[in-house]
């Protein structure tokens, strides 16, 4: 292929919007929900849920926006948490988690009182015992890639507050205005709701990396630098580009040891051992879901040979990129 260096300053350059454009995640909103107290249910989002918008999600970021009234989520054996309306939770693994209108109530399955909707209309749940009433759309984010750098560095649970900030104002009316559209029978499977549910996300991770502590390394705190950000974009548009430190460094107006160490420092690992391990996943992802050959699949990592491809894979992964495919079909 044919690499053309891309000079955007690193200063204006949004790290994460970027990063998100290229794990290509899918949203929508599949569920309206109304509770009135007291009631618990237990939830996950399943594969039946993505369907209209994602047939075959490897990885699921499940979220809910709170509309009216209040809740309290529990996740694992985490002390619960109290989401407000104007509050968004989101759970980048997707985690069977309990929502309640308070303790010590006994749950029931969400999935048991979903209410099937007219065509093109959203699915509804009416439930609980007829006290304070509590309103929420459920929704997701998935990838069909097996391996999400992003996903993989954040905590079970994000929550945003969409009153606070001018900022987020825009956002909060967008949700309010998709919701009214939603219960209408309109955007239920549009890319408005997708675009809406990439941007809840994008703003959620980006306060959750803002309050990172600074002595902090790794992916998301690399991703705030806006040298090491950038370098981070960089890798994941163009993976199968012949980066060397040294071409990186240039494209951020930095010397070679500079970008180096302040990459290491705050990531945990040096450039180009990053881009390995990526371009590693990557090819591992498409030994497993593609009928490419090894040799195609090398060429697209970045890799001028089977051989060199070959031996980084087992390094790695401690098999050949062929015994894997093997192990993988035979499993």
């Amino acid at each position: 292929m044919t690499f053309r260096p891309n000079r955007a300053a690193p200063q204006r350059a949004d790290p994460l919007a970027e990063i998100l454009r290229s794990v290509r995640l899918t949203g929508g909103v599949f569920l309206d929900a109304r509770f009135s107290a007291p009631w618990c249910i237990t939830s996950k989002v399943t594969a039946e849920d993505c369907r209209p918008y994602l047939p075959t999600p490897r990885q699921v970021i499940a979220y809910h926006f709170i509309i009216a009234g209040r809740l309290l989520l529990s996740l694992d054996d985490e002390p619960p948490v109290e989401i407000r309306a104007g509050e968004i939770v989101l759970l980048p693994r997707n985690d069977g988690h309990m929502l309640a209108s308070g303790p010590g109530l006994q749950p029931v399955s969400m999935d048991d009182l979903i209410q099937p909707s007219a065509e093109g209309k959203l699915a509804g749940v009416v439930h609980g015992g007829g006290g304070e009433l509590t309103h929420l759309v459920c929704g997701f984010l998935g990838s069909e890639e097996l391996y999400n750098p992003l996903i993989a560095n954040l905590p079970k649970m994000l929550k945003l507050d969409m009153r606070q900030g001018t900022s987020h104002d825009w956002v909060e009316a967008s949700v309010r205005f998709a919701a009214s559209e939603l219960a209408a029978g309109r955007f239920a499977s549009s890319d408005v709701m997708s675009r809406l549910s990439e941007l809840l996300f994008v703003e959620a991770v980006r306060v959750f990396s803002s309050e990172l502590p600074e002595q902090e390394s790794g992916w998301l705190r690399g991703l705030k630098d806006p040298y090491v950000g950038r370098a981070l974009s960089l890798i994941h548009h163009n993976s199968d580009a012949p980066w060397t430190a040294v071409s990186l460094a240039k494209e951020l107006a930095l010397s070679r040891s500079a970008f180096v160490d302040r990459f290491s420092a705050l990531v945990g690992m040096g450039p180009i051992r990053y881009l390995t391990i990526w371009r590693l996943r990557t090819a591992r992802q498409q030994l497993r879901e593609t009928r490419r050959t090894i040799a195609q699949i090398a060429h697209a990592a970045g890799y001028e040979s089977d051989e060199a491809f070959s031996r980084a894979f087992k390094r790695e992964f401690g098999l050949s990129p062929a015994r894997w495919r093997d192990q993988q079909r035979d499993g």
